[in-house]
């Protein structure tokens, strides 16, 4: 039934505790793929660590199965980065682009471990052996883990990967590979907790057209500025979503003074502005420099570390990060 689950969870919440509430961040914490820098990324057992750290925002990325099953995954094959085979050897790393997800079923796909493997560059990363979930075990996961432990509310904030060049090989065209995120989102979960981010423009131009109440974020790894960007889009997202190192304080003041096309509002900090939330940022120092740069909030692969300098949510009913 359409919203059971989040029903379910709400009549839970108002049930279970006195001091359960539903915290209005100042500031928007995501954890990038869960906590990939201290557990295995797109994992469940990875986005409860992040909720634990007090994240607002549960960022993750999606891709299709052939079996037409909405995966959670960065890339659209099994990267010889992070996976092993079923039988435990390690992919070639000249070989991965054939194992790919679009030509697996779902029930091939779980067969390899996605967690085991030790990851370069991210020495403090806990390894368990774990599987590329579906979206819909996802989010039934997360909202059990809200019901039982967090006692507040997270959006999701769903990355689509696609492009041009992987239209049909690697993933469905535009039209087909929005309207299956859409159907396992909407079976789950109320619009007003989602946000659908991608860097494909043809993306969010579909879901502003097809969905124009859900929410939109244009991620940006390019040069340009925001306002040759957003004219390429053609509309105003509710948030921009720059590589941290692109993004200067006049960015930042300029992107302040627009109205998006979709105004959102309510919980979660939605205050009908657009919102400026950089990727991905590690370092503290960095998180420090942006959060005086005026942003909005910020996706990192260590929401341990945001946390440490309170820019989180606690999960023992006190929000250190609530209006």
């Amino acid at each position: 039934m359409k919203y059971a689950v989040a029903i379910f969870v709400t009549m839970m919440l108002a049930a279970g505790s006195s001091n359960a509430q539903v915290f209005i961040p100042k500031f928007d914490l995501e954890g990038h793929r869960g906590a990939k820098g201290v557990y295995p990324e797109n994992t469940i057992l990875g986005f409860i660590k992040a909720l634990d750290y007090g994240v607002t925002t549960i960022e993750l990325d999606v891709v299709i199965s052939k079996d037409r099953q909405v995966v959670v995954s960065h890339e659209p094959w099994m990267s010889a980065a992070i996976c092993l085979q079923p039988n435990g050897s390690e992919i070639p790393a000249d070989e991965q682009l054939s194992f790919n997800i679009y030509k697996l079923t779902y029930d091939e796909v779980k067969q390899y471990d996605c967690g085991s493997k030790v990851v370069e560059h991210f020495s403090e990363q806990e390894k368990v052996k774990a599987i590329k979930p579906l979206l819909a075990d996802v989010i039934k996961a997360v909202e059990d883990h809200i019901r039982s432990y967090s006692r507040y509310e997270v959006d999701y904030k769903i990355e689509i990967k696609s492009g041009k060049e992987g239209d049909d090989i690697y993933h469905p065209a535009p039209a087909e590979f929005s309207d299956l995120v859409y159907a396992v989102v909407d079976a789950y979960l109320p619009w007003e907790r989602i946000v659908v981010q991608s860097f494909d423009m043809r993306i969010l131009k579909y879901w502003k057209e097809k969905y124009p109440h859900v929410r939109l974020a244009l991620l940006v790894g390019n040069t340009k500025s925001p306002e040759k960007n957003l004219a390429e889009l053609g509309f105003t997202p509710s948030i921009y979503s720059p590589h941290y190192k692109l993004l200067k304080k006049e960015h930042v003041d300029y992107l302040h003074t627009l109205t998006p096309t979709r105004v959102a509002t309510g919980k979660n900090g939605r205050n009908g502005k657009l919102r400026v939330i950089p990727w991905t940022v590690n370092e503290v120092d960095d998180m420090k420099r942006l959060k005086a740069m005026g942003v909005d909030g910020l996706i990192t692969d260590y929401p341990n570390r945001a946390a440490g300098i309170g820019l989180g949510l606690n999960t023992n009913g006190n929000g250190s990060n609530k209006k």
